[in-house]
């Protein structure tokens, strides 16, 4: 089984790429390898796009300095950071809805309890 390049935008099962991909068949089998993802040709629609992030050279320097630091390299460093952000934001928002979904049944905290659960945080 080898993977053949070829040049594609639009191929009959869904894949989109102006970048170069490989295409193969194994019997009734084909399959694309396209962004480091091997997807089956009549699989559901498989995507991949690339996403770019420019940095300035200084913190180009802060990333690679901090990646060295922890034993990776700045991509993945990076990665995983966005990564970290997404679930933080999934988790906020969460609570947010969680929040509303209390205060629509009536469920709120007195005056006492609010001052008293910030206090604690303020504490801690």
């Amino acid at each position: 089984m080898s993977f053949e390049n070829v040049q594609a935008t639009n191929l009959t099962a869904g894949i989109e790429s102006s970048a170069p991909l490989a295409v193969r068949s194994t019997g009734s089998v084909a399959a694309a390898y396209v962004g480091g993802r091997t997807c089956p040709l009549q699989a559901v629609t498989c995507y991949t796009a690339a996403m770019e992030v420019r940095f300035t050279p200084e913190q180009e320097a802060r990333l690679s300095e901090i990646a060295v630091q922890a034993g990776t390299d700045a991509e993945q460093l990076v990665k995983n950071a966005a990564l970290r952000l997404l679930d933080r934001e999934a988790g906020f928002r969460a609570a947010v809805r969680h929040g509303l979904e209390q205060a629509d049944r009536g469920e709120f905290v007195d005056e006492a309890e609010m001052e008293s659960r910030i206090e604690r945080m303020i504490r801690s």
